[in-house]
């Protein structure tokens, strides 16, 4: 690892992403999230025609030109023969297939190299997802798992996409369990990681919190 790393890991709407990217902004690093690697590549290879069972062709795609993940200052985007196709990639719906790709161990092993990468000399990264502190970033110089109730981050995920909540809290439940009991990389807090309730926090006291832990580590590292 070249670059100081920060992982923030949890369940689906537990605020990984707003988190990260307002804490990487307070630090003036980089920061990704790893699941637009799993919901690209699942995306990208319904466009292209492959399907998700096709355990080959997946690990072929995920080395392929014709798509890839762009760090921005907003949003991890995802790019398809040019094109930013994020909104489509970040659809509730997408989640699903996401999940069911990450499943495959060979696809994991394919796209590890590319999420390391983005951890690159200088600047530090943020890095948010499922297993970003037990498995990509496992040297990391701080931690975070976070986690919220069921029912707080289904109205979070409601509100934020103007979906129907039921639907929503249905669709997180069958995520969190494929995410949790999966035989690769389980969703699950890092061993030497620190963890964050975010039931009763704002944004901002959360960020405050975590850059209260960087600070700590990042000095003790020095």
């Amino acid at each position: 690892m070249s670059a100081p790393v920060i992982t923030i890991d949890g369940p689906a709407a537990s605020g990984k992403s707003s988190l990260s990217r307002d804490l990487a902004a307070r630090l003036g690093w980089k920061w990704v999230s790893t699941g637009a690697f799993y919901r690209g590549l699942a995306w990208v290879a319904i466009k292209e025609g492959i399907d998700l069972a096709d355990v080959k062709a997946l690990v072929n795609l995920c080395s392929s030109n014709v798509w890839k993940v762009d760090l921005q200052q907003e949003k991890t985007a995802v790019l398809w023969r040019g094109k930013d196709v994020s909104n489509e990639v970040f659809a509730e719906s997408v989640g699903e297939k996401a999940s069911q790709v990450s499943q495959l161990q060979e696809v994991r092993k394919a796209l590890l190299q590319a999420q390391r990468n983005c951890a690159n000399e200088g600047q530090g990264l943020v890095a948010e997802g499922r297993d970003c502190g037990t498995v990509v970033f496992p040297n990391a110089a701080l931690k975070v798992f976070l986690t919220a109730s069921e029912e707080a981050r289904a109205a979070r995920r409601a509100q934020e996409k103007g979906a129907d909540l039921g639907k929503i809290q249905a669709s997180q439940r069958d995520r969190d369990q494929q995410d949790s009991t999966r035989n690769v990389a389980p969703l699950q807090v890092p061993a030497d990681g620190k963890v964050l309730d975010t039931n009763h926090l704002s944004l901002s006291q959360a960020v405050d919190q975590v850059y209260a832990w960087a600070q700590t580590a990042l000095s003790s590292a020095k």
